[in-house]
């Protein structure tokens, strides 16, 4: 997709609005893991999320072939939809972000105040995704994909300063949602030369690409009924799924229940706040302990941009929510 050189050329345009992130040891948490733990938190950039990242990579190159685009459109669960938001505004161009109905109201509330027109369409992304696709046309407006070349090439970024600054780790967790952040992942490893294992991560409410990687193609799902919305994707990228199938070591499985636990533990272990798909990563790591004795493990926090009321019933006393709840407040 991209050399070296290009990465380093979109981490300094990243760099221009969002300085590196932390990459931290948290000794409570390499207790709880039983072996050395480094957390990348991406839940420190100026949206609460890596997807920040990819949206500047994008519109940075958007601005420069087609200065004169009206506007640029897409689709989202939230994190992408702030990215384009965020990263529209500071390129002077107008947004129009298409979200499902009972979308996470915090994340709605986030694109408006960066500046986006917000739509609400349809039950999940796919259905937001395919009229905001027709709207495009109808309005001739640029339409963002949830993947692209551009969008991994930005997202790669934290990737190229997480193995920078922790060089030795042996394997790397993080969640899958469209695909960017695992692709980014992977091809920055290779980018080095480092051997670290790259681990995926999916809820066993939207496994698509986990079905995907173990049959060797592309297997799309009915549902995707998980709270953590960041990773509800029926339907893999065929580009992602490529990249992934060649550079992922695995794809592990979690469920609800055990995202909510990883929730509390990245606060009472670290205090810091995750999203369902940003506590993910903790989550299959700690199903994979048994692996893990004696290998550095690096985790993507990837984002922290939980709606209170669904923290509250997701983590709150009895860390329990019912099955296939929706993140509506």
């Amino acid at each position: 997709m991209f050399d070296l050189a290009e990465l380093e050329r979109a981490h300094a345009i990243v760099g221009a609005a969002v300085p590196p992130t932390p990459a931290h040891a948290w000794p409570l948490l390499a207790q709880r893991l039983g072996t050395s733990v480094v957390v990348k938190h991406e839940n420190h950039t100026p949206i609460g999320a890596f997807k920040v990242r990819g949206g500047l990579a994008y519109l940075d190159r958007l601005k420069r072939e087609q200065p004169g685009v009206p506007g640029i459109i897409s689709a989202t669960r939230g994190n992408h939809g702030q990215s384009l938001a965020f990263a529209a505004s500071r390129a002077g161009i107008a947004a129009t972000i298409y979200v499902p109905h009972g979308n996470s109201v915090e994340k709605n509330r986030a694109m408006q105040a960066f500046g986006a027109k917000l739509v609400e369409h349809g039950e999940d992304f796919q259905a937001a995704r395919e009229e905001a696709v027709r709207h495009a046309g109808r309005a001739g407006l640029h339409m963002v994909p949830a993947f692209h070349r551009d969008l991994v090439l930005g997202v790669a970024t934290y990737a190229l300063e997480l193995l920078r600054a922790a060089p030795d780790l042996d394997v790397i967790y993080v969640p899958i949602g469209q695909g960017s952040g695992i692709c980014g992942c992977i091809l920055a490893r290779d980018l080095l030369g480092r051997k670290t294992e790259i681990v995926g991560v999916q809820s066993t409410e939207a496994p698509s690409y986990a079905l995907s990687f173990a049959a060797g193609h592309i297997v799309t799902t009915e549902t995707s009924n998980t709270l953590a919305d960041g990773m509800a994707t029926r339907i893999p990228d065929e580009g992602a799924f490529a990249i992934i199938r060649k550079g992922a070591a695995r794809i592990v499985q979690v469920s609800d229940a055990e995202i909510g636990a990883a929730i509390r533990a990245y606060w009472t272990d670290t205090h810091n706040l995750a999203e369902g798909a940003g506590a993910a990563a903790l989550a299959a790591a700690l199903s994979e302990k048994g692996k893990l004795s004696g290998r550095r493990v690096g985790l993507i926090l990837s984002g922290g941009n939980i709606d209170f009321d669904l923290f509250q019933r997701w983590v709150g006393a009895d860390g329990t929510a019912a099955p296939g709840e929706r993140a509506v407040a």
